[in-house]
C-alpha cells in the first residue's frame, strides 16, 4: 500500500537557500516537491490551483513577504518560515505555524521542523484545528523572551509600547494595546479600558467600577466595558 506524499511548496528569493532545501525535500521519501519559487506572487498562484500540503517560506522578500502572503491565505497550508532574521520569529509565531528556522538550515534541523508539520498536517486532514498556543513570544531588552499565557496578570498601555505584567515581573514591547489584543485569545483577555487589558482569571473581586486583580493591583473599569464584562461573567446587569 503506498503512502500518500506530503506535497511540498518552497519560496525564496535566494536561489541557493531554495537549492538546499530542494535537496532536503528530495532526499526525503515521504516529501514531494511540486514548486520551487522566487516570488510570492509565484507562490500564490500555485496555492490558488494546485493542493499544497506544507510551505516552505522565507519572510523578508522583495514586494510581498512570507508573512503577508500567509495573511492573504484563507486556509493556509501548513507554515515553516525559513529566513536569515530571528527578529521576526515573535510575529511569525502569531500565525500558529509548525515552526521557524534559522538559515544556515542543516538536514537534522530541517527533519524536526518536517515532524512539527507531519503532527499539523495530520490535524488538517482530519479538520481538527491545530491546538492554540498557550505562550507568545514578545520582544523585549534586545531579547526574545517565551511568555506563558497563564502567567499574564495584565497589559498596561505606554503610548507607543505596551507593559506585560506576569507573575515574575514585567516586559515592556514596541506595540500599541489595540495591536496586542489581537495577538491575546478573547476568551482569556478582556480589554477593560483604553489602557488595560487584563487576564479574565486573575480578577479577583468588582466593585463598581474598579477592578481587583490576585495580584493586589486595582484597575479601573471603564463604563463602555462593564456591560460586556458582566455578561462574558455572567453578572447579568452587574452590581
Amino acid at each position: 500500500m503506498s503512502i500518500r506524499k506530503v506535497r511540498c511548496l518552497i519560496l525564496d528569493d535566494e536561489p541557493i537557500a531554495r537549492d538546499i532545501i530542494e535537496r532536503f525535500i528530495l532526499q526525503t521519501e515521504q516529501l514531494e516537491l511540486i514548486g520551487s519559487c522566487e516570488d510570492a506572487l509565484e507562490a500564490l498562484d500555485i496555492l490558488q490551483h494546485d493542493t499544497v500540503d506544507l510551505l516552505f517560506s522565507d519572510i523578508q522578500m522583495p514586494r510581498i513577504n512570507g508573512l503577508e502572503l500567509v495573511r492573504s491565505l484563507p486556509i493556509p497550508p501548513t507554515i515553516v518560515f525559513i529566513t536569515a532574521y530571528e527578529q521576526f520569529a515573535v510575529e511569525s509565531y502569531e500565525l500558529n505555524i509548525a515552526d521557524y528556522l534559522v538559515k544556515p538550515v542543516s538536514y537534522n534541523r530541517f527533519l524536526k521542523a518536517l515532524n512539527k508539520s507531519m503532527i499539523f498536517i495530520d490535524l488538517a486532514e482530519k479538520k481538527i484545528s491545530p491546538p492554540v498556543n498557550t505562550y507568545i513570544f514578545v520582544k523585549a531588552d534586545n531579547k526574545i523572551h517565551k511568555v506563558e499565557l497563564s502567567d499574564i496578570h495584565y497589559i498596561e498601555s505606554l503610548k507607543d509600547y505596551v507593559k506585560i505584567h506576569i507573575s515574575t515581573g514585567n516586559l515592556v514591547v514596541y506595540s500599541s494595546l489595540k495591536s496586542f489584543e489581537q495577538k491575546l485569545p478573547s476568551n482569556l483577555f478582556f480589554r477593560i479600558h483604553q489602557s488595560y487589558i487584563i487576564a479574565l482569571k486573575h480578577i479577583k473581586s468588582l466593585s463598581g467600577d474598579t477592578i481587583d486583580l490576585t495580584n493586589k493591583v486595582s484597575l479601573p473599569l471603564s463604563k463602555s466595558r462593564k456591560t460586556e464584562l458582566y455578561n462574558i461573567l455572567n453578572l447579568g446587569s452587574g452590581i
